[in-house]
């Protein structure tokens, strides 16, 4: 293994793979990889892409313009969280270099295409990798994360774009920083990505000259995993494409309120208590629908979605699969449709208002809103009920 002497971010593993480490958003690195493909001349190209950011970058505007019911169904949602956090911690490093995070990778793409080059990509769904991140989080490391990525403005730094392409070890600095706010995030983006990306490499090494274009933030991991046996690495692919589960003493939680207030039911009936038994359905229907109407007029919400958040309450807490907040939300979309680009701009905003003056703020407050409220009406029902049967 060798750097090349002009350039340290160009590694030869040896005489058939070269890795490149480029900045995500930097001129430079895009003339690169470029350069690179032209002189190298290798028979396939690895770009560390999934076919969801390909797409992204392929078709930039599509996202911004598409109605965001379509992102969430087609669970794209995180491509939203992914683009507005790159452009926000792009903003905060002052790296205005006119370049789109990811805009390097593309030109790889595109400049394999003009030689007729293979090109495969590499790197696991971008999806998968948030949706692992995500879960892995606890609480409070769900907020630092999105108060570091989307409003946390106190550490804001100028970061020098050429020094950042030509130094692969500082960049792997700032990455490293990131994990000490998110260990577990970093975790899945760091060091299982590594993994991931060392195990693709291994797979295509046979299919002639490979030059793979990676972020500089993961050569030194995949170099460290490319000393590994092979098995090691590519052995861990399946595993690192699956999602964790999910925790299941939520569901236990959510079962409990319909389970106690059938119990109840059951009880009055079978000891001819109708009077409190009216007492208890009457409780339970004011103090659900009342408390979840309240919440989504709170979130200033549209009013068909007052009166279908207000509606359901009373049935959705009887069922754990349903949430009041979902349907004054999904009314709130339909009536006020927002599309990516209200999401992006949402995420990228930095005053608590946008929740009350952007369309996507307004569907995710109603929602919440409407689910809280719900949630205190079902539990204020049911110490009335106890207070009734006492």
């Amino acid at each position: 293994m060798k750097n090349d002497d002009n350039n340290r971010n160009i590694i030869d593993i040896d005489e058939n793979l070269r890795l490149i480490g480029t900045a995500h958003v930097s001129s430079s690195s895009v003339a690169l990889v470029r350069e690179q493909i032209s002189n190298y001349k290798p028979d396939l190209v690895a770009v560390e892409l999934c076919e969801s950011r390909l797409k992204s970058l392929k078709q930039p505007d599509d996202l911004d313009n598409e109605d965001l019911l379509n992102i969430i169904n087609e669970g794209r949602s995180s491509m939203i969280l992914l683009q507005s956090a790159l452009a926000a911690q792009q903003r905060r490093m002052g790296m205005n270099t006119g370049e789109k995070p990811g805009a390097e990778l593309l030109a790889a793409i595109e400049a394999a295409d003009e030689s007729d080059i293979a090109y495969e990509l590499i790197d696991r769904d971008v999806i998968i990798t948030l949706r692992r991140a995500w879960r892995k989080m606890g609480l409070r490391e769900k907020w630092r994360v999105l108060n570091a990525l989307l409003w946390d403005e106190e550490d804001e730094e100028v970061v020098d774009i050429d020094e950042l392409v030509e130094d692969s070890d500082l960049l792997s600095e700032l990455m490293l920083e990131a994990k000490q706010v998110a260990p577990r995030a970093g975790e899945v983006l760091i060091d299982e990505r590594d993994t991931y990306l060392s195990g693709r490499i291994q797979q295509i090494r046979g299919r002639g000259k490979v030059l793979a274009v990676v972020g500089a933030g993961h050569i030194n991991g995949i170099i460290e995993q490319l000393e590994l046996p092979v098995i090691d690495t590519t052995s861990r692919l399946v595993e690192l494409r699956t999602e964790p589960p999910k925790p299941i003493w939520p569901k236990l939680i959510m079962w409990a309120i319909p389970l106690f207030l059938g119990s109840v039911i059951g009880w009055l009936i079978y000891n001819g208590e109708i009077d409190a038994l009216k007492e208890t359905l009457w409780y339970w229907l004011a103090a659900n629908a009342v408390l979840a109407g309240l919440g989504v007029a709170l979130a200033r919400g549209h009013p068909l979605s007052i009166i279908i958040g207000a509606a359901a309450s009373p049935i959705t807490s009887l069922n754990p699969t349903l949430a009041a907040g979902w349907f004054a939300g999904y009314t709130q979309l339909k009536v006020a449709a927002p599309t990516g680009g209200d999401a992006a701009e949402f995420l990228a905003l930095r005053d608590y208002g946008v929740f009350w003056n952007n369309r996507v703020g307004r569907v995710l407050l109603v929602t919440a809103l409407g689910n809280l409220g719900s949630a205190l009406g079902a539990w204020l029902a049911g110490g009335a009920i106890i207070s009734i049967l006492l």
